[in-house]
This record gives structure tokens, C-alpha cells and sequence, in this order.
């Protein structure tokens, strides 16, 4: 397993639309398991394959609750309700945060690492997350969503960040 170099903005792939993947095999494993190390060691909630210049349809979310690491490859946005504005940074945005608003449950269709179809229904800051991540293999970008820009001041006791 390898850490490696997260793409910062503004890059060409960061707002690109994403290849489905169709090879499920032992390097899309490695490359699962380096999203990984390569989100802890840049505390991040999530990460993209975009992020770090990976041109697949692959996000993971970790928020440390009972859920775990999620893998999401081939993800689709299938059912949302509700609202929540909170705020919001990305690892290709270092030291950049926002207020953002977002639906407050999402339903989502995805792929595990073996290939298997699934679904996954989240609420809160796991929604937040992974709807975050979603919208990197879409070539969306946070900053596209942001009402307004937080100081570090705001900031200070929010979790997640």
C-alpha cells in the first residue's frame, strides 16, 4: 500500500467526468487500498479517484462511525430528501472551507471491489460526505456549491473537519 500525491486545484481532472470502472481486479484492490492510506494520512473524510489523477468512477468515505470505510465504485445518486447546510473542505482545497447546503439523506447505488452491486442509504455528515465524493467523479466541485467562505475562527470546534 502506498500514500499518494493528492491532485490539487485547479486541475484539468478534478472537473471531469469520471470513466465507469469495468475491471474488477487485483489493482483496482491496490488501488482501493491506497485511496485508503492516502486518506488518513491527509485526514480526510473522503476521497475521489480524481483526486489523485485517477480517471475511474471510485470514492471512498470513512467519517469514523460504525459504518466504516465505504467503497463506492460506479456510484449513482438515487434517492435524496430532506436538507442541511453545513461546512464543507476538500483535500484539493487545502485550508479552503465553505458553507454548503445539501440533501439531508441520500440512497445510494454503487459497486463494491468485487464487482457486486448494492445499495446504501445515509443521513447527516455521512450523506454530506458522500455526497461530496460523488460530485468529484461528476466534475463538480465543492466551491461550485459554496453559499459562503468560512474563517478559520468558524471553524474552530466543528467536527469533521
Amino acid at each position: 500500500m502506498a500514500i499518494r500525491k493528492i491532485v490539487m486545484y485547479p486541475a484539468d481532472i478534478l472537473e471531469t467526468k469520471c470513466s465507469k470502472v469495468e475491471v474488477f481486479d487485483k489493482k483496482l484492490v491496490k488501488l482501493l487500498n491506497d485511496m485508503y492510506d492516502t486518506m488518513i494520512e491527509f485526514d480526510g473524510v473522503g476521497l475521489a479517484a480524481p483526486q489523485i489523477g485517477i480517471d475511474k468512477q471510485i470514492a471512498i468515505v470513512d467519517i469514523g462511525d460504525e459504518n466504516g470505510t465505504i467503497e463506492l465504485i460506479n456510484p449513482e445518486i438515487i434517492e435524496t430528501s430532506g436538507e442541511q447546510s453545513g461546512p464543507e473542505g476538500c483535500l484539493s482545497f487545502p485550508n479552503l472551507y465553505g458553507e454548503v447546503s445539501r440533501p439531508y439523506k441520500v440512497k445510494v447505488k454503487a459497486q463494491d471491489r468485487k464487482g457486486k452491486l448494492f445499495t446504501f442509504e445515509a443521513e447527516e455528515f455521512m450523506a454530506r460526505a458522500i455526497q461530496h465524493e460523488i460530485d468529484h467523479l461528476n466534475g463538480i466541485l465543492f466551491t461550485s456549491k459554496v453559499s459562503r467562505y468560512l474563517t478559520e475562527e468558524e471553524l474552530e470546534g466543528v467536527e469533521g473537519q
